[in-house]
């Protein structure tokens, strides 16, 4: 597309997203850490799981709801990659959180424990 040496422009590297799709990005893996940091408190304040996943709604629902969020933030992350031309590190950082969730979730799925 460019000959060697040419420059573009609009493919700057900033440190904060500039469309709306790596703003929702950043704003989804800063709910995930806010769900995991409520879901630690839980657990330091006494809460322990049982046998199943469901056992323990109390720890259920926010480990639950961040895992979703970093997964959203990945893919919110990736179209924006895709679509908008994001190159913020903060996106690049929210999508590498994303997909180690998302690694971890099949993980677990492949070889429960």
């Amino acid at each position: 597309m460019y000959p060697i040496g040419v420059y573009d422009r609009s493919m700057r590297i900033s440190i904060l997203p500039k469309s709306s799709l790596g703003k929702w990005s950043i704003g989804l893996i800063a709910v995930f850490a806010v769900f995991l940091v409520v879901f630690e408190i839980l657990v330091a304040s006494g809460q322990r799981g049982g046998k199943t996943f469901f056992s323990n709604l109390a720890l259920t629902i926010p480990i639950l709801l961040a895992g979703i969020s970093s997964v959203l933030a990945l893919l919110t992350g990736l179209i924006g990659v895709i679509r908008n031309r994001e190159r913020s590190i903060l996106v690049f950082l929210a999508m590498l959180v994303g997909l180690f969730v998302l690694l971890f979730w099949i993980g677990e799925v492949i070889f429960p424990h």
